[in-house]
């Protein structure tokens, strides 16, 4: 991991993001020595949460019709 000084980052800003970006490699950003910012490369990952259950799943039956007919609700009183 590579550190480097605010002023420094603020000079050469869009070079450290192209050199981030090509070697897959976080830069982290201090202030009086003291780390206060880190620049991570972006993964093309899929997200975790949406379309976690994709394939997990069948529907069995009909997913329109009530799931009870009229004489069964009358019963349920």
């Amino acid at each position: 991991m590579k550190k480097m000084a605010a002023g420094a980052f603020k000079a050469h800003c869009l070079a450290v993001m192209d050199e981030v970006q090509a070697k897959k490699e976080t830069v982290v950003i201090t202030k009086h020595g003291k780390p206060v910012a880190k620049l991570v490369p972006v993964t093309e990952d899929v997200d975790d949460i949406f379309g976690f259950f994709k394939g997990k799943g069948e529907i069995v039956g009909d997913v329109v019709s009530p799931a009870l007919s009229l004489e069964e609700w009358g019963q349920l009183k």
